[in-house]
């Protein structure tokens, strides 16, 4: 281990995780906040069409991006994995294969993405007068695909080596660099929704190098060695963890733009109204997000030392750092939700409309706090199959049924739809809490094992 602040199996877990995942969840705050510069930008200075096609095309991006992070964790979870089980000689292999895969993935998303480009403006149903704009977004975007996947592979292998403060450096860089690109692009040159394009591609590829750079001036607990750059046996191990996440992931988004395609149905204004939720939406699920992407890495590392006890102990301690944050946003949601609606319109029909959604999602921001939690504490249990069938089962047979009953009422209500959410998973808890009652009686050995 390079040092105490990385070694989850000993210490006090409550300090150890929370300043784990501060730097994650910065990271994430700073993402979100990556993909708002490009709309303002685009927005003020660029064409209503180029708005469009940033907001369509950023879609497919996230999908991408999203999917990538997913199958990424179970580099992550491997990683953290031989560090708990002081096998660091396997460590090597990990990366030398994630890099041959990671590699063939990126060829794979450069031949879609850059030579169906058109084809998928139109799939996502981008209006007339901007799918040209749309497809050369996606395009130039699916040109720099290799440094974008390359940035999500290095940020997994850090987290999983317990460093989550590198990848907010790396966050940080291309925010800087994205938000530069952007003004001279967009602002000086008026690119349009090209240049926000091409300042995202030169932001990600200036963050890979920084991070490279920061990789190899690194004391590594391993060696890379040459021979380890080929499709090995860890490729099979971590892959094994991380397609059913991604899997997971793929259709959980495609279950995202069905949802904003029920919405649509009910008008302009609840249209409106819902990507102004979904906005504030990101930002409530951030300290979920960051507490389930931490707990992947300190359970998988304290499951690898043996120390199982100790690996519960960390959910239950997420739960707890979960729920507080949780029923805060749940207030100030709830409350004040016209408030923050009315930060990214001045529309009042659009205002309102954002927060009856927000309404119905706000017991959200409390039940994540426990499912994801447990989430984490399954993936870093090697447990991503369950993971993937519990997510599919809350989101194609609770979130998109009842969504779709709740639009097609007479007086459909933005209210209901969102309650959703909220519902589906709560759905999660009781098969999450199901399957961590049949591990426990199924090897009660792991209970009682320090």
């Amino acid at each position: 281990m390079t040092g105490d602040k990385r070694d989850f199996t000993q210490g006090n877990i409550l300090k150890k995780l929370v300043f784990f995942m501060l730097p994650i969840l910065g990271a994430l705050v700073l993402q979100a906040a990556y993909g708002a510069v490009d709309l303002l930008v685009v927005g003020r200075f660029g064409s209503t069409s180029g708005l469009s096609a940033v907001s369509t095309g950023s879609q497919v991006l996230n999908l991408v991006t999203f999917v990538v992070t997913q199958l990424a964790m179970g580099i992550t979870v491997l990683i953290a994995r031989y560090l708990g089980e002081k096998r660091q000689e396997q460590i090597g292999m990990v990366l030398g294969g994630a890099a041959v895969v990671f590699a063939l993935i990126s060829a794979g998303l450069f031949i879609v993405m850059v030579g169906l480009a058109r084809p998928i403006s139109v799939l996502m149903q981008a209006p007339e007068e901007a799918v040209n704009l749309t497809a050369s977004y996606v395009r130039i975007c699916g040109s720099g695909i290799f440094f974008i996947v390359a940035y999500n592979l290095l940020a997994a292998v850090f987290r999983g080596m317990g460093d989550s403060k590198s990848p907010l450096l790396f966050v940080l860089v291309a925010c800087v660099v994205n938000i530069i690109g952007d003004l001279v692009l967009v602002a000086g040159l008026h690119l349009d929704a090209a240049g926000a394009a091409f300042a995202t591609v030169f932001a990600q590829a200036v963050s890979v190098v920084f991070a490279v750079v920061i990789l190899l001036k690194k004391d590594m607990p391993f060696n890379i060695r040459k021979q380890d750059f080929r499709l090995n046996a860890q490729c099979r191990r971590f892959l094994a963890i991380g397609i059913p996440l991604a899997l997971q992931e793929f259709l959980t988004q495609l279950s995202f733009l069905a949802l904003c395609a029920f919405v649509n149905r009910l008008g302009l204004e609840a249209s409106s109204g819902y990507g102004v939720a979904c906005k504030i939406v990101n930002f409530a699920m951030l300290i979920p997000s960051a507490l389930m992407q931490s707990m992947a890495s300190f359970v998988a590392q304290n499951v690898g030392a043996g120390k199982f006890r100790r690996a519960k102990q960390a959910m239950f301690t997420g739960i707890g750092v979960g729920l507080v944050f949780g029923c805060l946003v749940f207030v100030l949601v709830l409350l004040k939700g016209d408030v923050m609606a009315g930060f990214f319109s001045s529309d009042e029909a659009v205002i309102q409309k954002g927060f009856a959604y927000l309404k119905g999602f706000a017991p959200e921001t409390i039940a994540t706090a426990i499912l994801f939690s447990m989430v984490g504490y399954f993936n870093g249990n090697n447990k991503t199959v369950w993971v993937m069938a519990q997510g599919l089962i809350q989101t194609l047979l609770v979130r998109l049924p009842f969504a779709y009953v709740m639009s097609i009422q007479p007086n459909a209500s933005l209210t209901k739809i969102g309650l959703a959410a909220p519902i589906s998973t709560m759905v999660g808890i009781v098969l999450n809490v199901g399957f961590y009652v049949y591990l426990n009686h199924k090897d009660p050995f792991q209970s009682d094992l320090q």
